[in-house]
């Protein structure tokens, strides 16, 4: 029974789950069964005109890239990374491919909500930086300065070692914190880049096959898998939630293994112990799309890339909230701070990801394009991403989510 068991957990840590069970959520929603929220879709239409509004502001031409970490390094029109790349000397597009996965992983786990009063001061510029953006370039500048890295002569790495022993101390400067600038769930970073290291010393079959263990080992793990040249995207992300998952704190578990972004509604129904498990993985799926540049870099190609879905994060989810899609069947919620494990932020979070696929489907309808050449990660970047942000702020001054939820720094 306990490999029946280790098999239905496995199964919740892919693409289709969250997908399938957000599915569910929907529907439950469509027919009124939901506590928290009701669902108008008549106002769907409007959704999509505001996000293609924002995506012809910032992509004219509508050739959009990804929705990835990759773009939150560039700063007044310079890639940051790329000029750094570009200027280093690589024994193979591999070695490369090794120091993008390092650098994403440990940017993307850094990535959670920053808050509002945070700024990162950048000291090339001279700005403040804040939010999504400043801890990204903040994250590029501890990688590129070494932080992350056991060899002085060889900034651009992440290793195991380095990182499981990380003081709080080192990442409280790098990220300029203080009472006057405060960041967060700063602990739970400086926790979530130790256990980081400490899996990944763990495994060194996984990360280490060729070099000493460092996260982008996993880069070798994937490239090992591809066929024919070729790595299909939900693959990447059941790379990285496989053999990344334990890393995450205090979560549900099943036959023992971790479930990560995975929480309990009782509306989900299954004839196996799956039931009431709702499977989001959105820091996953985020780190999933950054990974896909570097490996098409490295020369395969990435196939099925709307296998992932949506992300189920606080600009998706305010985007239908605000735009009267999604509205609290009690408006009193709106004022109180919801748990992440609470059934409002589950439904919330569900629903977000399955009306992402309904609202890509009529931006395509409405661009006469395919998923194949609009796919949804492109949508997002173009996109919902920026449209929740841009409507947030005309709601309210500090551009702050539209529902309150407490968050550990390491979901959001």
């Amino acid at each position: 029974m306990a490999d029946a068991g280790e098999q239905q957990a496995r199964s919740l840590l892919s693409a289709s789950a969250v997908r399938t069970r957000a599915g569910q959520m929907l529907e439950i929603g469509l027919k009124g069964g939901l506590d928290h929220f009701t669902i108008d879709l008549d106002r769907m239409d409007g959704v999509a005109e505001s996000v293609l509004a924002v995506t012809g502001k910032a992509y004219p031409t509508l050739d959009i890239p990804f929705h990835a970490r990759w773009r939150h390094f560039v700063l007044g029109g310079v890639d940051r990374w790329a000029r750094l790349a570009d200027a280093a000397y690589w024994p193979d597009r591999a070695a490369r491919a090794r120091a993008e996965f390092d650098l994403a992983i440990v940017s993307v786990l850094l990535d959670a909500g920053a808050g509002a009063a945070w700024r990162y001061r950048d000291a090339a510029t001279g700005q403040g930086i804040g939010r999504s953006e400043g801890l990204a370039i903040a994250s590029l500048d501890m990688f590129a300065g070494g932080l992350f890295s056991g060899d002085a002569g060889a900034p651009f790495r992440a290793d195991a070692n380095v990182l499981a022993q990380l003081p709080l101390a080192a990442l409280t400067a790098a990220f300029q914190v203080s009472d006057a600038n405060p960041l967060l769930g700063l602990d739970g970073r400086a926790d979530l880049l130790r256990r980081l290291g400490r899996q990944v010393e763990a495994r060194p079959e996984v990360f280490g096959r060729h070099d000493t263990p460092r996260p982008g080992g996993l880069f070798d793990h994937i490239a090992a898998q591809a066929t024919n040249g070729a790595v299909a995207a939900p693959a990447i992300l059941s790379a990285v939630l496989n053999q990344l998952g334990p890393i995450w704190p205090s979560r549900l578990e099943l036959a023992g293994i971790p479930l990560g972004d995975c929480w309990r509604h009782p509306a989900i129904k299954a004839d196996d112990a799956t039931a009431g498990l709702v499977p989001l993985h959105k820091l996953s799926q985020w780190l999933s799309y950054s990974l896909i540049e570097p490996l098409q870099r490295a020369g395969f190609a990435v196939t099925d890339i709307d296998g992932l879905t949506g992300l189920a994060e606080y600009r998706n989810g305010g985007l239908f909230v605000d735009h009267d899609v999604l509205r609290l069947r009690d408006a009193a919620d709106v004022e109180r701070a919801h748990a992440v494990d609470s059934l409002l932020v589950v439904e919330w979070r569900a629903l977000t990801v399955a009306l992402l696929d309904q609202l890509a489907d009529r931006i395509r309808a409405k661009l006469g394009r395919t998923p194949d050449s609009l796919p949804l990660a492109s949508i997002l970047e173009g996109g919902t991403w920026a449209a929740g942000r841009v409507i947030a702020f005309s709601r309210r001054p500090d551009g702050s989510p539209p529902l309150k939820v407490i968050s550990d720094g390491t979901v959001f």
